[in-house]
């Protein structure tokens, strides 16, 4: 049977061996209206389980042969395939034996493949890779055999791009292409220097970081030197050892290989870096036209291929016959040494290629060309033009030298005459502020207002100091939670700096960039930060030495709106990069909580709930200690403390933390800031949560229309606003307010990026329609939030699990029993996959589970309601939780036959949760329900 289908039936079958014959063929029959298929295949099964004894003794779906994402390799557990080539497979797998944490690129024998060469060059690649330590070189981390005799390898996992789609797609300069392929140049030099080939260098194996860095990969079919027995150039399969395009002429004839082959290969990326084309032009695209080429045809010069591509139209003709002027000549000639068909005639290694490169960026003569004497006078005119041309006349070194010193002397003055503007605008702000009469208070917003018209006026003519002011009013801006104020004002100064060009400070330049990026996030919208910043990026990664400060909060912005848009592995590895500037660079405590708040929110986000309070309680205690409790920062790591204890269900705990960054950003940032506002309105759901609803209510009613005013109706945190009224109502028993502001929560939502809210508000609101009868557009709202979640988050991940949890009970409540045990079983799974076992969305899915197998009349069921209701379980089940549980319990009991002793069960539970929840709520009229429909079976 096809593996699908049997994992669609399995629940299906389970449920139907639990019901008499009367309630199997009555499920039966609904099921063939809806879907006669499955309720003939169900059908037949049935039949087979009656005629046969052996039944299911041996499994229906044949297991899938060899690697498949979850199935176990030593201690790792695949997620997906990576790449596949001549040697093996690369699966993105994670550590799963609970030692540590880490995601690797695990290299596997390609499954089928039993030639011992093969497994031979396998060995080889794991005791180079051992020999091997350097920082453009992917780490081996691990290797070893699984218990099923498959040899492994486990490598750094590098989150890149192939080095020349990350130039195309940054639109590198020439200087900077050079300056990565001299990282892989170090690279394959210190392969060398362990007498190491690689043998299969092309643009695959060379990525590059988000960060700018180059990581060279795969020394599979790389060949020891000083091995006693050389490896085959190609297996018995007819899988070749390397990659034709960029194979040296030895290597097609099946000669030995040295490090002159490398020389070669990366003649050919070269090739690619500079041209953008390969150094052959062929008619037709066959191996063996591509072999005649490598061994007879001749190259053409890449200065040609960009002309061509000019000529034809081929993308910026000015920007490809700039670069086809700039690489004529050295580079032209360095290439073709490096593609010379004889190996005597190449590079005699990477290092005097390497060279040759540092020398065309020097000016000097390079080696690659015929050192005439002409050639070397003009490299050396070039290279001295300055000094040569001051030698001419005493007169016009003179008139040189005066005219540098009046440059230096009116540079001087303009800076001198900025910093005096800047200081004396200032000045004149706050003076014009004190001219106001004494009992008027200053308004903080109409100050800046008058600094930009002052700005505009006082400094017309001084476009720099200009574009600063501009600058730090937009930091003040987004200080006060004006967000589009301080957007439009930072692209105003983004304009300025534009049109100053290359003068402008690149600390300002890298300055605006970060607080664009961090307007947009504000505004939540991470893509637009991500496309704003993302040019930036090569800028940020040359200046790091220069201004540590500047990049690594330019790496922290950037990394926070791609961890927004779910690149958990790209946001890790630029908060890590700021972290290492902020602790060994800058010494900046402050800076260095942030990141460890930054990382943590990365797992949040991800969905590691416990590892993320764990790293905020221990970046909370770092700020405390050694910068001071009273910073804006704990505002930040008190309120994702609550969210996330809130999410654990523990509403105490998260009163505690909302309390303690209510009361700091109330005065620190005010009253009417949208963080404080915020604050009000997840400090109401808990509330709720805890049974205030009045003081909810208040607290919303009050908050979101001053929510609204400071970030417009359609922002994410006022979606959030009417989520929570839309919750509260619901609580409240207002069917139709709760609603209405559901509805308009995901309306909002809609048109935002905060997919994961979206699909919790779908649910929800899906939940609310069932609960006012209207079931078919229930249905189609919890099947839309599903589809979302998939598409966003994929199959397995837990919100997924969500979702199915709330059409299981939309199933339950309109009596389809049999699916919604279909669904909630699916639900558990990916809950506690997803969150484990113990969190309270794994446990709320499991007792409803529990209630719907104990309806079918599932007697095992009644165990999991009594473990769920139990005090004695380590009291981290969330309160109401236990008290549902003991509900349901009562329930089943009250349906087996034990009404008078369930009612009175159910008489104290009453009690108890009105005492608890003194305002009511959706769970006190739940158990009012069960209560009446058990003393109607007491009466009976």
């Amino acid at each position: 049977m096809d593996p699908e289908r049997w994992q669609r039936l399995s629940p299906l079958l389970d449920a139907l061996f639990e019901l008499d014959e009367e309630e199997r063929e009555r499920s039966l029959q609904l099921m063939r209206e809806e879907d006669p298929q499955t309720a003939n295949d169900l059908e037949e099964l049935l039949k087979l389980d009656s005629d046969r004894e052996d039944f299911l003794s041996e499994p229906l779906v044949a297991p899938l042969p060899g690697p498949r994402p979850g199935i176990e390799i030593g201690p790792y557990r695949l997620e997906r395939m990576l790449g596949e080539g001549g040697m093996g497979q690369v699966w993105l797998a994670a550590r799963n034996d609970g030692l540590y944490q880490r995601r690797v690129a695990l290299k596997l024998l390609r499954p089928g493949l039993v030639d011992p060469n093969l497994r031979l060059r396998f060995t080889r690649e794991r005791q180079i890779l051992a020999r091997l330590a350097h920082p453009h070189i992917a780490r081996l981390l691990d290797a070893g055999v699984s218990a099923d005799h498959q040899p492994y390898l486990a490598l750094e996992y590098i989150e890149g791009e192939p080095i020349t789609d990350y130039c195309r797609a940054h639109k590198l300069s020439i200087e900077s292409r050079l300056d990565l392929f001299r990282q892989v140049g170090d690279a394959v030099s210190h392969a060398h220097a362990n007498l190491i080939v690689h043998r299969d260098l092309k643009p695959s194996n060379i990525l590059v970081t988000p960060a700018g860095d180059v990581r060279l990969l795969d020394f599979g079919i790389a060949k020891l030197i000083d091995a006693d027995v050389a490896a085959p150039e190609q297996t018995r399969t007819g899988v070749r050892a390397f990659t034709l395009h960029y194979a040296a002429p030895e290597q097609v004839r099946g000669e030995p290989v040295s490090t002159m082959t490398d020389v070669y290969s990366l003649g050919v990326v070269l090739y690619e870096l500079l041209a953008d084309a390969k150094p052959y032009r062929l008619k037709r695209q066959t191996d063996a036209e591509w072999e005649e080429a490598i061994l007879l045809g001749d190259p053409t010069r890449p200065s040609q291929a960009l002309q061509r591509q000019a000529d034809a139209g081929e993308g910026d003709v000015a920007m490809l016959r700039r670069r086809a002027r700039n690489v004529s000549g050295d580079l032209d000639n360095i290439v073709l040494k490096a593609l010379a068909k004889k190996p005597e005639q190449r590079y005699p290694s990477v290092e005097a290629m390497a060279l040759d490169l540092e020398r065309y960026l020097a000016g000097k003569p390079v080696l690659a060309r015929p050192q005439s004497v002409g050639y070397r006078l003009h490299k050396y005119i070039f290279r001295h033009r300055w000094a040569l041309a001051t030698g001419f006349a005493v007169a016009s070194v003179l008139a040189a030298a005066l005219a540098i010193v009046a440059w230096q002397a009116q540079q001087a003055v303009q800076e001198t005459a900025r910093a005096q503007a800047l200081q004396d605008f200032v000045i004149g702000l706050f003076e014009g502020a004190g001219a106001a009469p004494r009992d008027d208070a200053i308004d903080m917003r109409s100050l800046l207002d008058n600094g930009i018209v002052r700005a505009n006026r006082e400094l017309s003519r001084q476009p720099l100091a200009r574009a600063e002011v501009f600058g730090i009013i937009a930091r003040l801006r987004l200080g006060l939670g004006d967000y589009h104020e301080a957007l439009a004002l930072l692209d105003r100064q983004n304009a300025i700096l534009a049109s100053i060009g290359n003068s402008a400070p690149a600390s300002l330049q890298l300055e605006s960039a970060t607080q664009i990026g961090l307007a947009h996030r504000s505004l939540d919208d991470p893509r637009s930060c991500v496309n704003i910043m993302r040019p930036w990026l090569e800028r940020a990664r040359r200046e790091a030495s220069q201004l540590p400060a500047q990049v690594a909060e330019f790496y922290s912005q950037l990394a926070r709106c791609r961890s927004a848009m779910g690149e958990y592995n790209s946001a890790r590895q630029l908060l890590e990069y700021s972290l290492s500037l902020r602790r060994d660079v800058l010494d900046d405590e402050a800076g260095i909580v942030e990141n460890r708040l930054d990382l943590a929110n990365v797992d949040a986000d991800a969905g590691k709930t416990n590892d993320a309070l764990r790293g905020m309680h221990e970046a909370l205690q770092q700020l405390q200690q050694r910068v001071g409790e009273r910073h804006p920062l704990a505002v930040q790591i008190q309120r994702r403390i609550g969210m996330l204890q809130r999410e654990l269900g523990h509403p105490d705990e998260a009163a505690k933390a909302f309390d303690a960054a209510l009361v700091l950003s109330g005065e620190l940032l005010g009253d009417r800031h949208p963080t404080t506002l915020a604050l009000h309105r997840q400090r109401a759901a808990v509330y709720m949560e805890q049974g205030w609803l009045d003081v909810a209510e208040r607290d919303l009613r009050d908050t979101t229309p001053l929510l609204i005013e400071r970030l417009g109706e359609e922002h994410t945190d006022v979606g959030s606003s009417f989520y929570t009224l839309g919750m509260l109502s619901w609580e409240q028993g207002k069917m139709t307010e709760a609603e209405r502001d559901l509805a308009h929560a995901v309306h909002i939502w809609r048109a935002t990026s905060a997919r994961t809210r979206l699909v919790r508000g779908i649910a929800d609101h899906a939940a609310v329609l069932q609960a006012m009868d209207r079931h078919d557009d229930a249905m189609r709202e919890v099947g839309e939030a599903k589809l979302i979640a998939i598409a966003q988050l994929g199959k397995g991940h837990p919100l997924v699990g969500e979702v199915e949890h709330a059409r299981g009970l939309i199933l339950a409540d309109s009596g389809d029993t049999t699916g919604a045990i279909a669904s909630l079983t699916e639900a558990v799974r990916l809950l506690r996959a997803g969150y484990g076992p113990s969190h309270p969305r794994t446990l709320a899915a499991q007792l409803s589970l529990a209630r719907e197998r104990a309806r079918s009349g599932r007697p095992d069921a009644l165990a999991t309601m009594q473990r769920i209701a139990s005090d004695k379980a380590g009291g981290n089940e969330p309160r109401n939780l236990r008290w549902r549980a003991r509900a349901y319990l009562a329930e089943a009991q009250c349906r087996a036959g034990e009404a008078l002793a369930s009612r009175d069960a159910l008489d104290v539970l009453s009690n108890e949760v009105r005492v608890g929840l003194p305002q009511g709520g959706r769970l006190p009229r739940e158990v009012d329900a069960i209560r009446a429909a058990c003393t109607g079976l007491a009466v009976h």
